[in-house]
C-alpha cells in the first residue's frame, strides 16, 4: 500500500506521542502536546495537522498553524525507520497547501541548531535559511 498523507485526528494521538518520541522531539503530555490540548488544536488548525500514513501506521506528522498572516511548519517528524524517502517533503508541501487554502502566503519554520537534516529539508524546497535569535517566554512549564 502507497505511503499516503491525511489529516491528524484525536484517534492518532498515542500514536503521535510515540512518533514524536522517536523523532526526539520530547513531547509535554502534561502540557502543550496533552490529549486535550491536541483536541483543541486539531479544531483550531482544522486540515493542517497532518499525519504520513504506511498502511495504518503514522510514520511522518507535520502542525501547520498560522497567525494570520504567515503559516508555520511546526514538529515536522519522520520516524528514523522511514527517512531519506521523501516523506518530510510531502508533508511540508501538504500543510503549505493546507494554509495557502486559508489566505497565508508566507511560510516559517524554527530548526533546532544542527539539525542539518531540517535544513537541507526546507532549502531544497525554496526556504530561505536565515540566522535567528528566537527569544521566549512561558507562562508555566508545562506549555
Amino acid at each position: 500500500m502507497p505511503l499516503r498523507i491525511r489529516r491528524l485526528r484525536l484517534s492518532d494521538y498515542d500514536e503521535l506521542m510515540r512518533l514524536f518520541e522517536a523523532c526526539g522531539l520530547d513531547p509535554r503530555m502534561r502540557g502543550r502536546d496533552s490529549r486535550s490540548s491536541i483536541a483543541h488544536q486539531l479544531r483550531v488548525n482544522r486540515g493542517s495537522y497532518l499525519g504520513a500514513l504506511d498502511g495504518r501506521r503514522l510514520v511522518g506528522a507535520v502542525l501547520g498553524t498560522n497567525d494570520s498572516r504567515k503559516g508555520w511548519i511546526n514538529r515536522l517528524a519522520v520516524h528514523p525507520d522511514y527517512r531519506r524517502r521523501g516523506i518530510a517533503k510531502r508533508l511540508v508541501r501538504a500543510a503549505e497547501r493546507a494554509l495557502h487554502a486559508k489566505g497565508i502566503e508566507m511560510f516559517a519554520a524554527l530548526i533546532e541548531p544542527g539539525n542539518d537534516a531540517s535544513v537541507r529539508v526546507f532549502r531544497s524546497l525554496g526556504y530561505e535559511i536565515l540566522p535567528m535569535v528566537y527569544a521566549r517566554k512561558k507562562r508555566n512549564e508545562g506549555v
